[in-house]
């Protein structure tokens, strides 16, 4: 296998429990998200990379429905959790998503993978400088580089969001995919609140689940009466979370 796809999921989500279980029109976020990379043309394997507790049964469950391998590991240590669900399948490339973004773009997938591998980067990705719609997240990066994030990353924010060790230590060759059109780095696609559930019910329901990222971005700037439910949302407020607690470990 060359290309193994990783998305991360969980039940207990401290600003919107069971988010990616929550359902509109009768099929749960995380299926969608599934279903939409499953349409990438460059991914080989989709592993759903969840917890070992008990109120994950669900998550595996919707893997099994959509045909995809699950894998259980460690809550908050989500850098192992990844490197463990990786380390059996012997990937060159890793293609790193999450589950609350249920309309993923499987294109800008592929062209971020491609990216990736044509300049043979380290890491690679759309989302250091945050151009895109949040909730179009990829990230592309080789295995070595994941295996030594696994045995050196020390901070709480390291362990827990799998690639900031990976972007600030181990850049031997390290790129980035801009959008162009600045507009589209304040329209948010992703679930984290109850009211990010809404904007994409309401889009789901109006636009459909078969359309690009930059269908979804334009309906949301042209529908004031759903962009306004959410806009004023910090991006990578669980990230920021996680920064604090390093500085409160280390005094």
């Amino acid at each position: 296998m060359n290309i193994l796809a990783i998305t991360q999921a969980r039940s207990n989500s401290s600003r919107l429990p069971g988010k990616v279980l929550m359902t509109i029109s009768g099929q749960t976020l995380l299926e969608m998200h599934i279903r939409r990379i499953l349409n990438s043309k460059s991914i080989d394997k989709l592993i759903v990379a969840t917890t070992s507790d008990i109120s994950d049964d669900g998550i595996a469950e919707v893997a099994q429905h959509c045909g995809v391998s699950s894998y259980r590991g460690s809550e908050n240590d989500v850098l192992d959790r990844f490197y463990r669900a990786a380390s059996s399948h012997f990937p060159n490339w890793i293609v790193r998503l999450t589950a609350d973004c249920p309309l993923i773009d499987p294109e800008l997938i592929d062209h971020v993978i491609k990216n990736a591998m044509e300049g043979d980067y380290d890491y690679y990705s759309n989302c250091e400088s945050e151009t895109f719609p949040d909730g179009q997240d990829v990230e592309v990066f080789t295995f070595e580089s994941l295996k030594s994030a696994w045995k050196s990353a020390e901070l709480f924010s390291e362990r827990e969001h799998v690639t900031p060790f990976i972007r600030k230590n181990l850049m031997l060759r390290k790129e980035e995919l801009q959008c162009t059109d600045l507009k589209y780095k304040f329209v948010r696609l992703t679930v984290d609140e109850q009211c990010d559930f809404e904007v994409i019910e309401q889009m789901i329901k109006k636009a459909g689940l078969d359309k690009s990222w930059q269908y979804y971005a334009d309906f949301y700037l042209e529908h004031d009466e759903i962009s306004r439910l959410n806009r004023n949302i910090i991006r990578n407020e669980g990230y920021t979370k996680s920064i604090k607690n390093d500085k409160k470990t280390n005094g």
